[in-house]
């Protein structure tokens, strides 16, 4: 063999190792280069940085929301199926209904419309206590209770314009004494509700607000923004010459 054969032999060979080279070198520049402007971050920054932006996601969604209520409400009507004609509880003029606040306490939920005709026997509702739907043909009469009072009557006055308090058996005697005293006005029930989540909670019809406490300053703006609420279909019926007999 001539000596000049082993030539374009050699020459294959480098220019092998130059490309598998080449080749490395690519999947270092994605792996980690040690340039620091092309450097790829580790799995755990990643992790970090995922769970950075569902933390930025929540933060926003708790603006939205604390902004949302106000336009939730202000898009809220009377229901289609929900029944707008009633003779008033006590025989005279309704009361007029006071329209939807444009700035309502942080934390209220609105609830969906579905119907409040007045029905016979026992009736079935999901929340505890609850915002709306059918009732018992009376309704309960305002004041405040020590014991607790049947969900069908209390949804009834609710109907009517109602705001209805519902506290935990267990509340301390001070904080009763301040329920106690919202219980003197017109439009208001409170009443003991054994098994609810909150310490506190105030409903008016398809409105709701989890409290800390009585002396929480959210539950005085609810009562004066959700009595006789315009979106209580029968608002302004007062709530005498029902049932129930309260301890003032």
């Amino acid at each position: 063999m001539k000596p000049g054969g082993r030539r374009p032999a050699l020459a294959i060979i480098v220019v092998v190792l130059v490309l598998l080279a080449a080749a490395c070198g690519a999947e270092s520049s994605d792996g980690a280069s040690d340039h620091p402007g092309k450097q790829k971050p580790s799995s755990g920054t990643a992790e970090r940085g995922a769970a950075g932006g569902a933390k930025e996601t929540t933060a926003e969604r708790t603006m939205e929301t604390g902004s949302g209520e106000a336009a939730e409400l202000a898009g809220a009507k009377v229901g289609k199926r929900e029944i707008i004609n009633m003779f008033p509880a006590d025989g005279k003029k309704p009361d007029p209904a006071q329209p939807l606040p444009e700035n309502p306490p942080e934390g209220i939920e609105v609830y969906p419309s579905t119907t409040n005709r007045t029905v016979e026997g026992p009736i079935h509702y999901d929340g505890k206590p609850p915002t709306n739907g059918n009732h018992a043909p009376l309704w309960q009469n305002c004041g405040f209770y020590q014991e607790p009072i049947q969900d069908r009557h209390a949804v009834h006055s609710m109907d009517h314009g109602v705001v209805w308090i519902t506290y935990r058996p267990r509340l301390p005697g001070q904080q009763l004494e301040t329920l106690r005293s919202y219980g003197n006005e017109n439009y208001i029930i409170v009443s003991p509700y054994p098994g609810q989540h909150a310490p506190v909670i105030a409903t008016s019809w398809r409105v709701q607000l989890e409290l800390d406490g009585a002396n929480d300053p959210r539950l005085e703006r609810f009562v004066n923004q959700f009595k006789i609420s315009e979106l209580a279909p029968l608002s302004g019926n007062r709530c005498t010459f029902g049932v129930g007999d309260p301890k003032g």
